[in-house]
């Protein structure tokens, strides 16, 4: 897989910020980011793209920032040469073919103009173009103009994807085909990417892990499953056959947080230094019986919603 110079990280945000105006779009950003297939995921106008504009030297900055080891402010052509970018907007020019426009993509990289042309009838035919790559892209469905762009991201061999809303304006369908694409890539290629997107169920369906972002600012970053369990772990569901009030005031006065779902079954929230076995010790002095204890695993839809709800990083 893939080696970097900071720590085989693949970005590495410190107080990132960014300001258009009056407009905070970024405040504050420090995170960590590790290869994988990352969901950069929030709603419209959190700053997504902002962030991947910052990183890709598009846009300066507040505060320092590492892709790949380089920095946007310094090294911008490195980390573009190694970094596929598909925009969220059309970016192609009028009367261009999509093979003339992916051909066009990997000169800009630094490729020979022979060598160019061929990788760009290589990544039309893995987007699913072969057959299309002598028409002009203006014509192309919105189906097809994702693709398209796509493909010019992959023309240059990049180490790491940013995909800015792939499945943006797609059909059930075309948004399928998509994302079968964006799943296949690591394995294809061996490369990491950064989905930004606000659609959940793209997210769960491909993503490791998950940078949280709203207004500008970082809300959580980690895998889905740390995220989907509270990030502590310490949130049990608790089933028994036995009286629950007496284990409820029992775990009260142990210092949990409990609420009661009557008549057998409560959420109980563990101190950091309390394992879930208290609940078992304390379910058996209270002469109740544990017929089922394990973590409170949230939807990734709630768990979105509640670190939106929360104070930010």
């Amino acid at each position: 897989m893939l080696t970097t110079e900071s720590d085989h990280a693949l970005v590495v945000l410190d107080d990132v910020g960014k300001s258009f105006g009056a407009v905070r779009a970024l405040d504050g950003v420090t995170a960590r980011i590790e290869p994988g297939v990352i969901g950069l995921l929030g709603p419209n106008g959190a700053g997504k793209s902002t962030l991947l504009k910052v990183l890709l030297g598009l846009l300066d900055s507040e505060g320092s920032a590492t892709v790949l080891g380089f920095s946007p402010a310094t090294d911008a052509f490195r980390i573009r040469d190694k970094v596929g970018y598909m925009p969220e907007k059309d970016s192609y020019l009028a009367g261009m073919t999509a093979v003339e426009l992916c051909a066009y993509a990997g000169e800009l990289c630094g490729l020979p103009r022979r060598e160019a042309m061929q990788r760009a009838h290589e990544s039309l035919y893995y987007a699913g173009l072969e057959d299309k790559r002598y028409q002009k892209v203006e014509g192309y469905s919105s189906g097809l103009k994702q693709r398209v762009k796509l493909a010019q991201a992959l023309v240059h061999d990049p180490v790491l994807l940013f995909l800015d809303e792939p499945t943006n304006g797609l059909d059930p369908r075309a948004r399928d085909d998509m994302l079968e694409l964006v799943t296949d890539l690591p394995k294809r290629r061996e490369c990491s990417i950064i989905l930004s997107t606000h659609l959940l169920p793209d997210v769960e369906q491909v993503c490791d892990r998950v940078v949280i972002m709203q207004s500008g600012r970082l809300r959580f970053s980690g895998t889905i499953a740390e995220l989907r369990g509270g990030g502590g772990g310490d949130v049990f569901d608790v089933e028994i056959k036995g009286e629950l009030s007496a284990l409820v005031e029992r775990l009260t006065a142990a210092g949990c947080a409990v609420v009661e779902h009557p008549p057998l079954a409560a959420t109980v929230t563990l101190n950091p230094d309390q394992s879930p076995m208290l609940v078992v010790r304390e379910a058996r002095a209270a002469g109740c019986q544990v017929r089922h204890l394990a973590p409170r695993t949230l939807s990734l839809e709630d768990a979105f919603l509640r670190e939106l709800e929360s104070e930010a990083l």
